[in-house]
């Protein structure tokens, strides 16, 4: 521990409620725990943000700097990181570092909060041999995957959804063996914790919140749905000119389709020619994130039919680099969403209400497509789960799209995206549910 944490933390005092954030360190995974360290940090609680020092550093450029005065950064050794797959193995060896700076907290306040990544369970143990310390889960994901995956562990019927169901696919495929090891590790952990917290709104998914709270009544585990945390607020805008947002002010109103499949999905050189003829036989605008460098694979250089670029040009925009993606979305001009549906993404749409084409690639993707689909009825499906192993072809992204951006059937989907997006939005106005849940929380930690 440095010289400047050690006389942070012997400003504590003792009455104090001391609050650890302990996430995954994986990207996807720290974002979202470092938005809501901001949000409980403005209760004026002490809040320690632990992670790994280069993921530290790259939060401190990512905040404001009147969140960064709020927070208190605790780093941890770097394990060697080489490959995405490794970070399963590397952060099960952290646990005796946080371990030991619980401990030091704990001993100065009156109670530790600790508030971790579901697969830091097996890390954050040893908050069970604290008298005054607990723990709550951050439940990145859908409340409606956590609700079917935990009947599924169970083995119990998933309620009020048996006939729906049968249309939801076999997860087999769905996540790497590194990963399934890592999520069995942590289950035997998982119990110490006291509540969960979702990353979710009542306005989405009251239906699954009720029943998840059902079925952890017997067991105690209080339930929040604080939700959206998203990247940045929702009334700010970014100023900084980019490129794709010049190109949206030119466009008419809900007329563009944005496509991405985030920063960890690499589509294979076949498929990204027929998504390239799909979108262009669509005649729809378009803007379409292509980024070669997924998954670390820097010498991949990803090529499109030739001439192609040429063909769409004022209609479609390919881009290489990151982009405003929230600000995309939140634009007058984008009128749909191609996603891999990783819950981040699909929250993001939901907020803004953007309708989304369904194409999911792992883990829990598929199960977010069919609430957006079937559920929620915000989306079409342009790749079926059960075909997972076949291409998809140029045709069929060709009507997906056409009928999602131009047609009475879209425009149905879109109104309903719309109307949810609103209230999804007005929810996290002042007096809303997110402050209720939020307040609820910080009444029972500091109770």
């Amino acid at each position: 521990m440095t010289q400047v944490e050690n006389q942070e933390l012997s400003k504590l005092k003792q009455d104090e409620v001391a609050i650890v954030m302990v996430p995954l360190p994986a990207q996807g995974h720290l974002n979202q725990l470092l938005q809501l360290s901001c949000l409980i940090s403005s209760y004026h609680h002490p809040v320690y943000y632990v992670g790994l020092a280069t993921h530290n550093r790259q939060a401190r450029i990512a905040l404001n700097p009147s969140n960064i005065a709020k927070l208190h950064f605790h780093d941890l050794p770097n394990p060697e990181l080489i490959a995405f797959e490794t970070i399963w193995d590397a952060s099960m060896h952290l646990r005796d570092p946080i371990a030991s700076f619980i401990r030091d907290i704990s001993s100065k306040v009156r109670r530790v909060i600790v508030v971790h990544d579901p697969m830091m369970s097996y890390n954050v143990q040893d908050v069970s041999s604290l008298p005054n310390a607990e723990s709550y889960i951050f439940n990145n994901i859908s409340v409606f995957s956590c609700y079917i995956m935990m009947c599924l562990f169970l083995k119990t019927s998933v309620q009020h959804e048996e006939e729906l169901l049968k249309k939801l696919y076999s997860f087999e495929g769905v996540t790497t063996d590194e990963a399934m090891d890592l999520s069995d590790s942590q289950h035997p952990y998982m119990d110490i914790r006291s509540g969960d917290i979702h990353n979710t709104s009542k306005v989405i998914e009251r239906k699954y919140i009720d029943l998840m709270e059902q079925a952890e009544l017997s067991l105690n585990k209080k339930q929040w749905a604080i939700g959206p945390i998203l990247p940045t607020k929702l009334d700010y805008i970014s100023n900084k000119e980019d490129i794709c947002l010049d190109w949206l002010n030119k466009q008419p109103p809900r007329s563009v389709l944005y496509v991405s499949f985030g920063t960890t999905t690499s589509l294979s050189d076949r498929q990204i020619k027929e998504l390239a003829m799909g979108l262009e036989q669509s005649k729809q605008r378009f803007i379409w994130v292509l980024r070669g460098a997924d998954r670390g694979d820097i010498d991949r250089k990803v090529e499109l039919p030739q001439g192609f670029e040429e063909r769409v040009k004022g209609v479609g925009l390919v881009v290489r680099e990151w982009t405003p993606q929230l600000e995309i979305l939140a634009h007058s001009s984008t009128g749909g969403y191609m996603s891999h549906c990783d819950w981040n993404s699909c929250l993001e749409s939901i907020t803004m209400g953007v309708p989304i084409g369904v194409w999911p690639i792992h883990t829990n993707q598929p199960i977010n497509g069919f609430l957006v689909t079937d559920i929620l009825k915000i989306g079409l499906l342009v790749r079926d789960w059960g075909k997972r192993e076949e291409v998809v072809s140029a045709s069929t992204i060709e009507n997906v799209v056409r009928k999602l951006m131009a047609s009475e059937e879209g425009d149905t989907i879109r109104k309903r995206a719309e109307e949810l997006g609103e209230a999804v939005r007005r929810s996290t106005e002042k007096g809303g549910a997110f402050q209720i849940e939020l307040d609820s929380f910080i009444a029972h930690i500091t109770r």
